[in-house]
């Protein structure tokens, strides 16, 4: 008993100093966060490789490097309790671990970069990325199974256009690479390499920087293409060297498979792979749009070509919309990817395609769900695919199986990268919460789940119980475990069109219901996209609240996890319902939380969330100050100066010349005389999506119209602030100007 008491006493000292020794998150914690990538298990079955970004803030890098877990803490220490579908939070993280956790996870290469890891069929080698010589690059390292560590490392390629995306040919024959290429190189594979080479040596030496556009999407997000498209290269591996390059072997020169004037793969910001192998090696299915006009065109199709070369075929040429991701079965008989039905409808639901290799029949899996398919992985027999799909505020990992389409729900919480075990049993997948970034976490692969039918759990069933998951890595435990947060608090309102529409509310830390607070009321870009309970770098709800402030999120008519028919309600309507949303769910939550200071509001907004911003500006006086970034402020100029007119011309329903009615109705700058909050503007330099001169007109507009107002210009960034010093900067300037108009 004495020792029962004593043990009792420990914990509560513990947990009292535990408590005690938290503080509000800062932006200096967030730099220290290790950032986790996409989990790749080992052949065998015994190890998950993934990639971790380091960020340096005082020498404002960046730095990916190649870390490893056992698999084989599956359901032990880790493990979590059975999530319940209905729960206020289901399938949460477990909880954090202290300082001194069981976690194993570790660095496996110290003295250089590390990206994108890739197993070789043996598991004794596998290949990433790194800049440590002549830029992005291939390389190969050898690994001890045994042990799980790096014996040495290969550099692979060695090609001036350089190198990233790599994949290993399931025979192991070939390791394929993207490479952003000039298209008049193409050729003989020695002479395009050295054809490429001169043109890069040329561009680089050039007194003259000058470039000729002879068609549209001549720049892209951030970059000017520079006459290059990316293309597919493999690279035979029947010599592999002891160290250094490949050298002159003839069947060390990188092969072209998709050599033209088009891009293949395609543009991509993230996600699966737009290309993969065939399980005997032989072909690569990847995807390629070749309409005259890919700046105003959505038509991504899947095409399939030899690994030795030759004609590629078009595979989807009857869909006019987009065809992606795809991933053939193990088996060798399907091809499964992901398809839209709207042509020039970027934000069209993405189904689950099945393509029969022998009969050249395609199945809708998703035929009835209203989610977008996210990122999926075939079962080992060729039955059965698992997919991430957002519903609501998660991302719910789903089964189906393709020969009655049934599906259920596995695992809850906020998911996506998903992978699966050699022997078909365990699930792996990322996951992250509004309250921790992205660590690696395992689940059963089989049980019933949860039948569903749109995201939703069948009527009668709603007491089931999810899959069993945990947690194989704990990287930023020991952090997070210093730091105060708060749960987000989901509500619902009567919005728009008689629609219930989803809020969440953060809290301060160190709350007091008695006091009352002022309001950061953020605004999500997309505009299909959501706030969901899923952490962010770039607009950080906790770090928003940190500093003793209210933090209000409205998912308004437009977001996605809500079904299409949701999603598309923003179409040609974008001052419209997601406005009534909008200010009703603030209306809403104003009436709801007595804590909330209705007098100290201010909004602030990002890409579409920039534009209801200067929306707001000219239809509402309720918020004491405002900050717009990268948002659309005249219509009609931002369509000319675009890159993906494809958005605008669906959003807008046709060109300005076309439909200019359209554009000036929904356009903030015809509601310039309005103009009377205090605004900060934000823009950058390279965004390309949204050009800067969007934000020096609306600059101007408010400094003529008197408003106080500042501007922060970026000439390093894009649509995205990304730089650690950059984002230090933007932070505080943002958070300086809402004190100033609402702080305490």
């Amino acid at each position: 008993m004495r020792r029962v008491l004593l043990s009792s006493l420990v914990l509560a000292c513990a947990l009292l100093v535990f408590s005690q020794a938290t503080h509000p998150f800062t932006f200096e914690d967030m730099m220290k966060l290790k950032r986790v990538g996409d989990p790749q298990v080992s052949p065998d079955g015994k190890w998950v490789i993934f990639n971790v970004v380091d960020v340096d803030l005082a020498a404002n890098t960046r730095t990916p490097h190649v870390w490893i877990v056992p698999l084989d803490r599956a359901g032990t220490a880790a493990s979590s309790a059975q999530a319940h579908v209905g729960t206020a939070a289901p399938g949460r993280p477990t909880e954090r671990s202290s300082a001194g956790s069981s976690a194993q996870e570790r660095e496996i290469i110290s003295n250089q970069d590390g990206d994108r890891p890739r197993w070789a069929p043996d598991g004794k080698r596998f290949a990433f990325l790194s800049t440590k010589d002549s830029g992005s690059q291939v390389w190969i390292a050898d690994f001890d199974d045994a042990v799980g560590t790096v014996t040495g490392v290969h550099k692979l390629t060695d090609i001036a256009t350089e190198a990233s995306g790599e994949l290993w040919s399931p025979d192991g024959n070939y390791v394929l690479f993207v490479s952003d290429v000039y298209p008049e190189c193409d050729g003989a594979p020695a002479d395009e390499q050295d054809c490429n080479a001169k043109k890069v040596k040329e561009a680089e030496q050039s007194k003259a920087k000058a470039q000729i556009f002879t068609h549209l999407l001549y720049r892209h997000w951030d970059t000017y293409k520079e006459g290059k498209l990316s293309h597919i290269f493999v690279l035979p591996l029947f010599v592999l060297p002891a160290s250094g390059s490949l050298g002159d072997h003839p069947a060390s020169i990188p092969r072209d498979l998709t050599p033209g004037d088009y891009d293949a793969p395609v543009f991509s910001l993230g996600g699966q792979d737009d290309y993969a192998f065939s399980p005997d090696g032989k072909e690569i299915c990847y995807t390629s749009n070749h309409d005259k006009n890919p700046a105003a065109s959505t038509n991504n199709d899947l095409w399939i070509v030899p690994v030795t070369g030759g004609q590629a075929k078009n595979i989807t040429a009857d869909n006019p919309a987009s065809d992606s991701s795809p991933l053939y079965s193990p088996d060798g008989r399907y091809i499964a990817y992901r398809a839209q039905q709207r042509p020039g409808y970027e934000s069209d639901r993405f189904r689950l395609m099945l393509y029969d290799r022998k009969t050249g029949e395609r199945k809708d899996l998703a035929e009835g769900f209203e989610q977008w398919v996210g990122s999926f992985v075939w079962a080992r027999d060729s039955k059965t695919i698992y997919f991430s799909s957002e519903h609501k505020r998660h991302s719910l990992i789903y089964a189906v199986d393709i020969g009655a389409a049934a599906r259920r729900t596995l695992v809850g919480g906020f998911n996506d990268d998903v992978t699966i075990t050699p022997d078909g049993k365990t699930l792996v997948f990322s996951r992250m919460s509004i309250r921790s970034p992205t660590e690696i976490y395992a689940a059963n692969a089989n049980g019933e789940g949860c039948g569903s039918r749109t995201g939703d759990v069948d009527p009668g069933k709603e007491s089931c119980s999810l899959n069993k998951d945990w947690a194989l890595t704990h990287v930023n435990d020991q952090l997070l475990s210093q730091i105060a947060m708060s749960d987000v608090e989901p509500f619902w309102f009567k919005g728009a069109l008689g629609d219930e529409v989803e809020g969440s509310l953060i809290k301060p830390p160190n709350f007091d219901a008695s006091k009352k607070y002022p309001v950061k009321f953020l605004i999500h870009g997309g505009p299909q996209g959501a706030w969901g309970d899923d952490w962010s770098y770039r607009w950080n709800p906790e770090l928003f609240a940190a500093n003793g402030y209210v933090v209000i999120m409205i998912n308004f008519h437009g977001s996605t996890g809500y079904g299409q028919k949701f999603i598309d309600a923003i179409n040609g309507d974008w001052g419209g319902a997601p406005f009534e949303d909008l200010m009703k769910g603030l209306d809403y939550a104003e009436q709801t939380y007595p804590f909330i200071d209705k007098n100290r509001e201010c909004a602030l907004g990002a890409s579409y969330g920039g534009y209801m911003i200067n929306w707001i500006e000219g239809h509402t006086d309720r918020f004491k100050c405002l900050v717009s970034h990268d948002g659309m402020f005249n219509a009609e100029a931002a369509w000319g100066s675009t890159e993906e007119l494809w958005f605008n011309d669906w959003e807008f329903k046709g060109t300005p010349y076309d439909n200019r009615e359209m554009y000036r109705k929904w356009s903030p700058h015809e509601y310039a005389k309005n103009f009377k909050t205090p605004m900060l503007v934000i823009h950058g330099q390279k965004d390309y999506r949204l050009d800067v001169s969007q934000g020096f007109d609306l600059f101007t507009t408010l400094q003529m119209e008197g408003v106080p107002s500042e501007m922060l210009y970026f000439p390093d960034e894009g649509h995205w602030v990304l730089k650690p010093q950059n984002s230090q900067l933007w932070y505080k300037t943002v958070n300086d100007w809402v004190d100033r108009w609402i702080g305490k």
